[in-house]
């Protein structure tokens, strides 16, 4: 009887990896595992056994399923670290989902999407499929400036999103290629379509094939019949961030499906018409890209029929006082406070720092001001010491004419980290130090390339 609402789910759900599903006591009596390349549980390790037998390290207690049967409530978006019997770690984003039969729990459909990098948790969801768009997404008007150049900006995305033409989008880590993307949408005949988005970076490109340009059952050892993101977008707009980081094999691909306008799925015979239009972002310079050949020359130029280049916060640096208030007005909203302003000194802070993290850092920090102050001024105090303890005359910089500043300002945020971390006992002690959350820690030493296995604790 349970097994009937898998398809139900599946049919409800984007992007699964996995679906089990047990009876009232815990025992599966449904497993499938789209992802052998992360998960190697097949269906004969699981059914017919008890969900804390083949997860062995969960609890009634740490188990979302068991704890979805004792309180009679589904959870939703939950991470789990497992460890099968087999003794396999697999990290996954779960949503346990009660099945009822007149009032009465008989089971529950737990559905997975596996996460390669714990790290990342944050930016996954196990988003549900809708005609409609699941969540608002943002237009032309969320982009805050006081900057002619953002404006200019501003009106060039109410031309292009009137166009199926390709745009490339390069901007600096925080500065808000995601917003332009959906701005342009949400600008354009197809903002009743869907949004499609996908971050490219550090995702094989077998798997990221898959994603893009789906599966057919059979085409290898748990494949099933998926559609890809071509597909899922059709009608509406793919965007494709970090284009730089993807495979060159996946690029030429890429290539050949905006030029045809079509895709086949991986394992498949039939080509299938896609009406969508693609907008991709890079967070490095478009020239340093072809040059060290990160980026195919005549993938570039399909991509980049119009480029729109954002300038970073310190190019508008009008932008740093007009964007405090708009985020001291959010988090007003947000958290029921009555912060004013910020002061003088705080003022002066800003307008002196490098802003390597752009609008999202500023944003970060003003929202960490938010949890210290005890006043309605933000204060020096409340802010992290890194954007105003930067220890100048101890420093002995030298001027390299073979980097540019932002490099320089890169590399000296690398290596505060790195110091960070060798004075502390562990991450969490490492962020507090540095005056970041642990996320955002765990987010800098992947783009800074860390390994967390490889950094020193005092």
């Amino acid at each position: 009887m349970l097994r009937r609402y898998v398809e139900q789910i599946l049919s409800i759900y984007n992007y699964i990896d996995g679906v089990l599903v047990t009876n009232n006591k815990g025992i599966i009596e449904y497993y499938t595992n789209f992802r052998q390349d992360i998960n190697n549980l097949e269906e004969k390790d699981a059914i017919g056994k008890h969900v804390l037998t083949v997860y062995p390290t969960l609890t009634e207690e740490t188990s979302s399923v068991m704890r979805a049967l004792k309180t009679g409530k589904s959870i939703f978006n939950e991470f789990q670290s497992l460890v099968s019997y087999k003794g396999q770690t697999i990290n996954a984003i779960n949503s346990t989902l009660l099945v009822k039969h007149n009032e009465d729990i008989i089971g529950v459909v737990d559905v997975s999407r596996y996460v390669d990098d714990c790290y990342q948790r944050q930016d996954i969801v196990l988003s549900i499929k809708n005609n409609e768009q699941k969540k608002s997404l943002y237009t032309v008007d969320d982009i805050i400036t006081n900057s002619p150049t953002l404006d200019n900006i501003k009106e060039k995305i109410k031309k292009v999103a009137q166009t199926d033409s390709t745009v490339l989008i390069y901007g600096e880590t925080g500065t808000g290629k995601e917003l332009v993307a959906q701005s342009i949408h949400t600008s354009s005949n197809r903002k009743n379509k869907r949004f499609v988005s996908q971050n490219c970076a550090s995702i094989p490109s077998t798997l990221l094939e898959s994603i893009l340009f789906g599966t057919t059952k059979g085409s290898y050892t748990g494949a099933e019949n998926r559609p890809g993101l071509f597909e899922i977008a059709n009608g509406g707009t793919l965007f494709l961030d970090e284009i730089n980081s993807m495979e060159i094999s996946v690029q030429a691909k890429i290539l050949k499906a905006i030029e045809e306008k079509k895709i086949t799925r991986i394992g498949g015979i039939e080509a299938i018409n896609t009406d969508v239009k693609i907008i991709s972002a890079i967070n490095e310079d478009p020239s340093v890209c072809l040059k060290e050949k990160k980026l195919r020359e005549d993938l570039f130029y399909r991509l980049s029929v119009v480029q729109l280049d954002l300038p970073s916060l310190r190019e508008r640096r009008q932008d740093v006082n007009y964007l405090t208030k708009y985020f001291i007005d959010y988090f007003n909203n947000k958290m029921n406070r009555n912060i004013i302003d910020i002061s003088e000194e705080v003022e002066d802070i800003f307008q002196k720092y490098n802003w390597p993290g752009n609008v999202r850092e500023l944003r970060n920090i003003i929202e960490g001001a938010f949890n210290l102050t005890s006043s309605r001024i933000i204060q020096k105090k409340d802010l992290p010491e890194y954007i105003y303890k930067i220890p100048v005359n101890n420093c002995n910089f030298e001027i390299d004419n073979d980097i540019s500043l932002n490099e320089a300002v890169h590399n000296y945020e690398k290596k505060l980290i790195i110091n960070a971390i060798k004075k502390s006992d562990k991450f969490t002690d490492a962020a507090k130090k540095l005056k970041i959350t642990k996320q955002n820690l765990y987010y800098k030493m992947e783009k800074y390339e860390l390994d967390k296995d490889n950094l020193c604790f005092k």
